[in-house]
């Protein structure tokens, strides 16, 4: 190791970035920084690169609001992203550098997402180390349920049941590129059911799904030519992962989202490593929605976490 530095992210970087980052073993197209400017407008972007000598060894995705930083508030996850040269020593020295060049820009707390290990395409939590050394606490946590597809959970009789019914309605399951008629679905029943808004609007993910099609894709069911249920998956290289599912009450009643389900574990899906259906927990992890978790689970999916952490900068 020679002299690490840090420097801030400028846009004269982005293809130094990008690059980095898709040859790194923990990051995903959500780190590109075509997906974190989507929305650039709603953040101040603080994002960091990490140098040993001349030679860019790390780049850690985040924002800053005052005193706090963020790895990054718009994304799931993203915490610092490494190539296979990173090892235990380093990482510590990273998180030194990190500290001091924080202090000496005014932050006294960072807010953390660690990366999931799911999303690693080689052992990568060099990082989890170094905050506990930092004494950094865990102050979040979500659950997600995922599937290991080589050894998956034999589905539940019920879910058995459910498709077999749903096959009975002659619905059509296929890849489907009107984002608009499903984020309709999506926000009709986030309004209703949780009075909240979807994280994207209808023109967000669609521009995200010009950008990247190879990774944000819309699978839906059809009732003749009427779509009645939907949904969002973001591929990475390991991981299938449900951004957004949903139907409309016709298409609950049919079976829907289990047909489709179906359809994406044995058609489309059974050569990836993961499954994730998301999160089931709601204020900040520590409510957890038995029901949505049970639907997941039913297919033979089990908990992974989503991290999230505080370290303070004296």
């Amino acid at each position: 190791m020679k002299q690490l530095t840090v420097e801030r992210y400028q846009s004269s970087e982005k293809s130094t970035w990008d690059e980095f980052v898709a040859s790194s073993k923990n990051g995903t197209f959500l780190c590109y920084r075509k997906y974190m400017e989507y929305h650039a407008e709603r953040f101040m972007d603080f994002s960091l690169m990490f140098y040993d000598g001349d030679s860019l060894i790390a780049v850690l995705p985040a924002n800053r609001k005052n005193e706090l930083f963020m790895s990054h508030e718009g994304l799931t996850y993203g915490g610092v992203i490494t190539n296979q040269s990173m090892n235990m020593v380093t990482m510590l020295a990273l998180f030194d550098e990190l500290e001091n060049y924080l202090r000496s820009e005014g932050v006294s707390k960072i807010i953390y997402k660690a990366i999931p290990h799911i999303y690693h395409s080689f052992p990568a939590e060099e990082d989890l180390y170094a905050l506990f050394v930092k004494h950094a606490s865990l102050i979040r946590r979500d659950v997600s349920s995922t599937l290991l597809l080589n050894e998956r959970i034999s589905l539940r009789k019920h879910a058995k049941y459910e498709i077999h019914k749903g096959k009975k309605f002659g619905l059509r399951v296929e890849r489907s590129y009107d984002f608009s008629l499903f984020m309709d679905i999506v926000k009709d029943l986030l309004e209703t059911k949780y009075h909240v808004q979807p994280v994207h609007t209808v023109k967000e993910i669609q521009l995200l799904a010009d950008i990247f099609p190879e990774n944000i894709k819309l699978f839906s069911v059809f009732d003749d030519d009427v779509m009645v249920g939907g949904i969002i998956i973001y591929e990475t290289k390991n991981v299938a992962h449900v951004q957004y599912m949903a139907t409309t009450q016709k298409g609950k009643k049919q079976r829907a989202l289990y047909l489709l389900l179906e359809y994406l574990l044995n058609e489309v899906y059974p050569q990836k490593k993961y499954f994730d259906f998301g999160i089931s927990t709601e204020k900040a992890g520590c409510y957890l929605n038995k029901g949505l978790i049970s639907f997941k689970e039913q297919f033979g999916a089990r908990a992974i976490t989503y991290d999230f952490y505080e370290m303070r900068i004296e």
